[in-house]
């Protein structure tokens, strides 16, 4: 279902209908109900799987199905049954009966878990095996031919009494048989894999099958498939398909509009803080990849340490920034763009705006840091984009809204079950220990929510992501997009002051600064000081360590201390002034210089000609002491200048002796067959015999070789794809162009795979880094990636070509 459903990820919106036409024309396109079910409630959802299940049904057969005929639950059967109508997924068509639009149905692979129906898994049957069943059942069709058989046994197994009653008359075996299947859930119903072995049936199979109460394919491959009809009249008449009408409850307490404004700025304010922090460690030391893509935990913790924030806060930043255009991949590194330096010089609304547009938008939950095996995955790893992942960000919005006005949720973690409600197909991650923690606490770190309730700036995100999604023609819906859009930049400006641009600065030779400091402001109290806290309010502290560093990058102590002092409130206190004058004092009393060699002799002038010697200038000859120089040209280059020079210089060992320099003899190794030599008075050494079967002198057949260059083909085999033969198919060329670690073997049998619908097992590195053997089946290709059905999983899963390492044969 999933994959259905994959075909738009970035689904917020979808404009309503404005005519019957354009509401019929809907019903023909299966993108607009992709488009459509993920926005679907859980009632709704619930009510369309039933009616797949029915195939045809009446609205009270439904209810029957649902439990639905009375009271609430009636109400809320009706009210979803006009939601469906009204996006043509579900219509009632004058016959009394419920219509479903063809791709809403084709979602379910297996509705209710129930299999095909007794009209499709006998299709395949003749007239004669149908006669069979019936003699079985005592059952006389009407006429003697196909249709009239399949018409009188579909009778037969429709009606529950007569099922039952010929249940109550099987076997022990047959009956414990027949009811675990109904009970079951059917794992994709009809998958028969390539070469699958034939299965023998048992006794007590055998006997529902000869009364087609288990339909068996004709060439017996795959286990035996029980009709939906039989197995809802297995059921029983007291079982129902689940219905949830009315959304979980969620507990509320009172909140003021003031208490939330003032939570989600403090949230935010501190998250625009921290985001300056994070990118300006990336922009300064950018933080490397792994092999396998993505940035591990090593690096992750090197920037939350310096950035003095936890890896929730590194991750949400990373993602959000590079959706932004941010960050960007550059070689083996991740690094600033130059839309950062634009972004840096911006106020903290204006940053904050756009780290929030793009975690709107975000494929992906930013706080994921586990698979489904609970080992640690990398930030920017790449990953397939999930359409339910935005959902989630969606439908978390969504469910705090609904909430009375005035209250907020006594339990923020009450709103997971809430947006499972609104958003049932919704991703949620596998480290959550309640329903979307991560996404929960990710919008509260954003402001977007704000004790238990929606802030500001939620609600101008759900107004930008109602209207600004929804693509139109029209001029007018634009305009009224654009302005909506706008919102979301004014509820920012609303709540996070403009940055700070002045610090206080303290006789603890501390400096503090108020909200969000300037760029300017940051980068300077960086140069000079140690950032100990951000937030509401940063705090700077001054070292002799800190202000060293502003010294070693040009600045002198009077320009730091009149630095300073203009972006202070009040005078700098003595203490930072004495600080910075007596680090100063102290500061280049000892130099280093990088030097390739040093030359050193007993005599002064022998050594400043050498300094002075032109034909010795290229060497980088630098006199430091009058019997000292430095070299900035390796050792062996600068002896062989030295001595073409007409000098004599010798070398000298790291403890300062003379180095003796001996002609080096390079002697290739010895062959494997030249035999050791005889010791000396005493006998041959035993060597291995010599396995080949030509051996040096052994005569060559000059008939035979002519005769087999006279034979061989005259045409030059083909090169293969990789050296300019054209691809066998599309399939393999696009495959071969992303799955850059297979040969060229390994891609054609994938390609074949994916073409034939074969399972294929492959050896994939994950985003870990781990290597993992899967088998896949239900192969879709979707380059870079391929959707497939992973058996080690049970579950549909998104692969990437380049990460496929190996293919083999399942």
């Amino acid at each position: 279902m999933e994959r259905v459903l994959a075909a738009r990820p970035d689904v917020a919106s979808v404009p309503e209908p404005r005519s019957v036409g354009e509401l019929a024309d809907r019903l023909q396109r299966p993108a607009s109900v992709a488009l459509v079910l993920p926005r679907l409630t859980l009632p709704c959802l619930q009510a369309a799987e039933a009616l797949a299940a029915l195939t045809a049904a009446s609205p009270d057969e439904l209810a029957g199905l649902l439990d639905a005929a009375h009271g609430e639950r009636a109400h809320g059967l009706a009210a979803v049954l006009e939601t469906l109508a009204d996006r043509a997924l579900v219509w009632p068509d004058g016959n009394g009966l419920l219509r479903m639009a063809a791709p809403l149905r084709s979602a379910w692979g297996a509705p209710l878990g129930l299999d095909a129906p007794l009209v499709q898994l006998l299709a395949g049957s003749n007239s004669d095996e149908l006669a069979r069943m019936l003699a079985k059942l005592d059952v006389k069709p009407a006429a003697h031919r196909k249709e009239q058989r399949l018409a009188a046994l579909v009778d037969h197994h429709s009606d529950p009494a007569r099922v039952g009653a010929l249940v109550s008359k099987a076997p022990a075996a047959t009956r414990e048989l027949l009811e675990r299947r109904a009970r079951e859930a059917s794992d994709q119903p009809g998958l028969i894999m390539f070469g699958s072995p034939k299965v023998d049936s048992t006794p007590a199979e055998r006997w529902a099958v000869e009364r087609g109460l288990l339909i068996r394919d004709r060439y017996r491959h795959g286990p035996a498939r029980m009709p939906a009809e039989v197995a809802l009249a297995l059921r029983g008449a007291d079982w129902h398909a689940p219905f949830t009408p009315v959304p979980p409850g969620v507990r509320s307490v009172p909140v003021t509009a003031s208490e939330v404004e003032r939570e989600a700025a403090a949230a935010s304010m501190a998250f625009a803080a921290h985001a300056a922090s994070v990118l300006g460690v990336c922009a300064a030391a950018p933080p490397a990849r792994l092999k396998a893509g993505g940035v591990g935990a090593r690096e992750l913790s090197r920037i939350g340490k310096a950035a003095q924030c936890d890896e929730l806060v590194v991750r949400l930043v990373l993602e959000t920034a590079n959706a932004a255009g941010l960050l960007a991949r550059d070689g083996d590194r991740v690094a600033a763009t130059a839309a950062y330096d634009t972004w840096a010089e911006r106020e903290p609304a204006d940053r904050l705006t756009a780290l929030l547009r793009a975690w709107w938008a975000l494929p992906l939950t930013p706080g994921g840091s586990r698979d489904e095996d609970g080992k640690a995955l990398p930030a920017l790893a790449g990953a397939a984009p999930c359409g339910g992942c935005v959902q989630a960000q969606h439908g978390l919005l969504t469910a705090a809204a609904q909430l009375p006005a005035g209250e907020g949720a006594a339990n923020p973690a009450d709103l997971g079950e809430l947006v499972g409600w609104l958003r049932p197909l919704a991703d949620e991650l596998h480290q959550d220990a309640t329903p979307f923690a991560t996404l929960i606490r990710e919008a509260e770190l954003l402001g977007a929510l704000a004790l238990g309730a929606v802030s500001p700036i939620g609600a101008a995100l759900l107004t930008d992501g109602v209207a600004g999604n929804a693509d139109s023609g029209n001029d007018a819906d634009n305009a009224d997009n654009a302005d909506d859009a706008e919102a979301l930049g004014d509820a920012c400006r609303r709540l996070l002051p403009a940055a700070s641009g002045t610090a206080r600065f303290g006789s603890d030779l501390t400096a503090v600064v108020a909200g969000t400091p300037s760029a300017h402001l940051h980068a300077l109290l960086d140069s000079a000081a140690d950032r100990e806290s951000a937030g509401a309010a940063s705090v700077w502290r001054f070292s002799p360590g800190s202000v060293r560093r502003a010294l070693d990058a040009g600045l002198g102590p009077d320009a730091l201390t009149a630095d300073l002092a203009a972006v202070a409130v009040e005078p700098l206190p003595q203490p930072l002034s004495y600080l910075i004058h007596d680090t100063a004092r102290s500061h280049g009393r000892v130099r280093v210089v990088s030097a390739a060699c040093v030359i050193h002799g007993q005599e002064p002038a022998l050594l400043a000609e050498l300094a002075a010697h032109r034909k010795l200038a290229p060497l980088g000859l630098r006199q430091l002491a009058p019997t000292v120089l430095i070299s900035r040209t390796p050792p062996g280059e600068t002896l062989a200048a030295l001595r073409a020079a007409g000098y004599a210089p010798v070398a000298e060992e790291t403890d300062g002796t003379v180095r003796i320099e001996r002609a080096q003899h390079h002697r290739a190794a010895s062959p494997s067959w030249v035999p050791s030599p005889r010791p000396p008075g005493g006998r041959p050494r035993t060597r291995r015999t010599d396995t080949r079967t030509t051996k040096p002198g052994t005569p060559v057949d000059l008939r035979a070789l002519a005769a087999r260059l006279r034979d061989a083909p005259q045409e030059v085999p083909e090169p293969d794809p990789y050296d300019g033969r054209p691809y066998a198919s599309d399939t393999e060329e696009i495959i071969a162009g992303h799955a850059r670690n297979l040969s060229f073997t390994d891609v054609r049998q994938l390609a074949h795979a994916v073409d034939e619908k074969q399972a294929i097992t492959i050896e994939y590195v994950a985003t870990s880094g781990n290597t993992t053997v899967r088998t896949l089946s239900r192969l879709g290709l979707d380059a870079p990636y391929l959707h497939a059905w992973c058996h080690l999983r049970d579950d549909e899963r998104v692969f990437t070509l380049s990460r496929i390492h190996g293919v083999m044969p399942t």
